[in-house]
């Protein structure tokens, strides 16, 4: 990070709409929107809302909240995108993820940090505060599903998972490798339990 910077993680939220926005519509109602990791909601399905709407939604009503922005000096860099492992579609029906238990654990399914603010520090602060909000709320512990590229570069596309050495130094311990690959390698499920 650059000295004399900041950086603040908070909950998303609708009041944060063109922050969000900011951070995952480049792609437009086409894009990801956080949603394509979640898996299918049947009842917002039913609705028929685009993912945009879906997210605007989970902001809305959801706990824990969708994700997390982060801010470095008062500019929003960063995105985190959380659930409840055991009421996540994808993850709750994934052949490649499996579930170590049935703990309520967050899961965090990707990290976003805008061009021109990588290697600052956003994705660790991310993961940080994700953590303490996890812990806050009673969540038992957070996991995730990164790759590790063992020290070569890795297109931005396919590290929206997550690094796994980022997790090693937040805290996180390594459980398993699963089928899962982004980047043609292996995800490896990690966790930090409370």
């Amino acid at each position: 990070m650059h000295e004399g910077a900041w950086i603040e993680v908070v909950p998303a939220t609708i009041e944060r709409w063109a922050d969000v926005d900011t951070l995952l519509g480049g792609d437009g109602d086409a894009g990801c929107w956080c949603q394509a990791w979640r898996g299918t909601d049947p009842a917002r399905k039913a609705l028929g809302l685009s993912r945009p709407e879906i997210l605007r939604d989970e902001l809305a009503n959801d706990v824990p909240p969708p994700g997390f922005l982060a801010y470095l000096d008062g500019v929003v860099v960063g995105w985190a995108g959380v659930s409840v492992r055991t009421t996540t579609p994808r993850l709750v029906h994934s052949h490649t993820i499996p579930a170590v238990d049935d703990l309520p654990v967050w899961a965090i399914g990707c990290l976003r940090v805008r061009v021109g603010y990588r290697r600052r520090g956003i994705a660790r602060a991310l993961l940080d505060g994700v953590v303490a909000a996890a812990r806050d709320a009673g969540a038992p512990g957070v996991e995730a599903y990164p790759i590790d590229p063992e020290g070569r570069r890795v297109d931005g596309g396919f590290a929206f998972v997550g690094i796994a050495s980022t997790f090693d130094r937040a805290g996180f311990t390594r459980v398993m490798e699963t089928g899962a690959r982004s980047a043609g390698l292996p995800r490896v499920l990690v966790r930090r339990m409370f």
